[in-house]
């Protein structure tokens, strides 16, 4: 069992090559910096640069695409362990072209596991979807053995690609952990209004602009703090575990939650603007995490509000505010 390290501490283990694809989006650059911090090589495939910071001194940059299987062979080669965090879709676009889901994204790790298998590159970090995998769900924490129904076309795909996943390691040997990630906020998180509400809320704050809620406020997610999913996607790095692994807080907040902890961070008073609910969404969303707990000793260690306090502090300086 691999016990919990602090970002400020190494692994205790070998340095691994670690390739992350989409390493320069918001979820993958917090990735590289936690394997930085456990003394890991890496290497980062992504479309372009990142968004918010200067790319990092001891970071192999690799700029591609996804679909380019060559590009993607070449930076592949010598890797220990692959981390997938590229999805072309959103859980509220994919339904608008379901076909182009399953090829840019599905058809697109088909191709990267075998490439995977060619060079043999033995694991592979695949970050899936906690919120939409599962679809609705009566249970107050979902563990990882409840039924997938995904109602969605992103948690479709994700689920599909779990399925060959472990496809791929029964045939061929390759380790797979699918990370069942729930809604991650903080730093570097975009803004573009179809994911992450918490730093959407924030940046609508800051910026004085009204704040959308889709649906009555009462829909329930997991909300976990960035930082804290990466250091788990390192620990399952390091580790041997397979299949799939809930990573979450645990507790679930509603929407009208959500803006009161942010009123109490912030000091402002927000008055939300009601739209009508998306049929994507589940109402309730909660993930069991004993797992993780108890084969990888993580848990997610930051504050809630401590955590929206770091991720406004964060938008201020991107708003000039």
């Amino acid at each position: 069992m691999i016990g919990q390290v602090s970002s400020s501490e190494g692994s205790g283990t070998s340095p691994l090559n670690m390739l992350v694809l989409g390493g320069c989006g918001f979820i993958g650059s917090h990735i590289v910096d936690a394997l930085l911090a456990r003394g890991h090589n890496v290497t980062v495939f992504d479309r372009k640069a990142e968004d918010f910071r200067a790319p990092l001194p001891d970071v192999n940059y690799v700029f591609g695409q996804f679909s380019d299987r060559m590009a993607l062979i070449e930076a592949m080669t010598g890797t220990d362990v692959v981390f997938h965090l590229i999805s072309s879709t959103l859980p509220g676009t994919g339904n608008f072209n379901p076909q182009e889901d399953a090829s840019g994204n599905l058809v697109g790790t088909l191709g990267l596991l075998d490439s995977m298998v060619a060079l043999n590159v033995p694991r592979i970090v695949y970050l899936s979807s906690g919120g939409t995998v599962y679809g609705p769900s009566r249970l107050p924490a979902i563990p990882e053995n409840h039924p997938l129904q995904p109602i969605c076309s992103y948690g479709i795909i994700k689920t599909a690609i779990e399925h060959y996943l472990r496809l791929y390691q029964s045939i061929h040997g390759l380790k797979a952990v699918a990370i069942r990630a729930a809604n991650p906020f903080g730093p570097r998180q975009g803004h573009v209004g179809m994911q992450g509400v918490i730093s959407t809320f924030l940046r609508s704050a800051a910026e004085k602009r009204p704040i959308e809620i889709w649906g009555d406020g009462s829909v329930v997610r997991d909300y976990l703090y960035v930082r804290d999913l990466a250091q788990c996607c390192a620990l399952a790095a390091e580790s041997d575990i397979t299949g799939a692994l809930n990573v979450g807080s645990g507790h679930g907040r509603s929407l009208r939650e959500v803006i009161a902890a942010i009123e109490r961070v912030t000091g402002m008073q927000l008055d939300p603007v009601f739209s009508p609910a998306r049929p994507v969404d589940v109402p309730y969303s909660v993930l069991d995490c004993t797992r993780a707990r108890q084969e990888l000793g993580w848990h997610a260690a930051t504050d809630y509000e401590a955590a929206i306090a770091l991720s406004w502090e964060w938008v201020q300086t991107q708003c000039g505010t």
